[in-house]
């Protein structure tokens, strides 16, 4: 690939990600050039084939694009991307050497959210097991990925990635509850629902259980969980090479603080971090070394 085709394609991902308004995009602002654009490239990926799965169509269809992604991450690893997104993994993937399996692990999860059969959108989520694979697919696997952009030896990539995506994952879980319900979404285990008596598992009639706060403070308290796991995995790391999880936990950590306060008797009442907070998260943990 040419250079001009280089600084193109990683341009491109780079756009991508501002245009998201992401937390993403202020944890790796204080990674060095080519590892943020290697992040960046990463990111671009996962918003267009989650953008698959979210928005409007038909189920096949959804299907069908996300197979052609799959097409396209094989000859992006194998050095012949066809699009700008691709261009820009593919040089990230000559510099640190993705495993195309995590790529293709994500676009897994990406299919759970389409759902099964020809109904579109419906997920249900039988229990801990099958949700702890959906997090895996779509937050772990973009940790491992993550993890070799910074340099993590294997063990620390696999640790570490399973612990703060989880705890990520679930904290998104619990922040669009509302959201994926109005999708006919639903990522609260049937397994956990029956053991607090809820029977039910259409979303809006799950939601509105009396019984919905104790399912919730069990979700909670395995994202917490997971995060003091994480913790203890990136305290024992150099510094520096982890700072953009770094940012990311301190972040999800202040909103799943705040989905606890809040409670789970209003869950139309939304729970975002404001820019300037993840600005100064940003500042605090990545730029300072808080």
């Amino acid at each position: 690939m040419m250079m001009s085709d280089t600084l193109e394609a990683e341009a491109y991902a780079t756009a991508t990600v501002k245009r998201a308004h992401t937390s993403f995009y202020w944890a790796m602002r204080v990674l060095e050039p080519q590892k943020r654009n290697a992040m960046y490239a990463i990111y671009a990926f996962c918003r267009v084939v989650d953008d698959i799965a979210d928005n409007p169509g038909e189920a096949d269809n959804k299907r069908a694009r996300l197979q052609l992604w799959r097409t396209e991450i094989a000859n992006t690893i194998a050095g012949n991307p066809s699009g700008p997104i691709g261009q820009a993994l593919s040089v990230a993937h000559r510099r640190f050497d993705f495993d195309q399996a995590d790529f293709l692990a994500i676009i897994d999860g990406m299919e759970m959210d389409v759902g099964v059969g020809q109904t579109q959108g419906r997920v249900r989520i039988s229990d801990l097991g099958e949700l702890e694979l959906y997090c895996d697919r779509v937050a772990g696997a973009v940790g491992r990925l993550s993890t070799q952009v910074f340099g993590l030896d294997l063990q620390s990539r696999e640790s570490l990635s399973v612990s703060l995506g989880r705890a990520l994952q679930l904290t998104n879980i619990l922040r669009d509850l509302m959201e994926d319900a109005a999708i006919d979404r639903l990522y609260l285990p049937l397994e956990l629902l029956k053991r607090h008596g809820i029977e039910a598992t259409e979303p809006a009639e799950v939601l509105a259980s009396p019984a919905i706060g104790a399912v919730c403070d069990d979700i909670a308290l395995m994202a917490e969980q997971y995060f003091a796991q994480s913790d203890v995995i990136l305290s024992g790391l150099q510094r520096a090479r982890v700072r953009p999880a770094i940012i990311m936990s301190e972040i999800y950590k202040r909103v799943l603080r705040r989905l606890n306060a809040r409670g789970w008797s209003d869950l139309n009442t939304s729970v975002r971090l404001s820019r300037l907070t993840r600005v100064w998260i940003a500042i605090r943990y990545g730029l300072l070394g808080a």
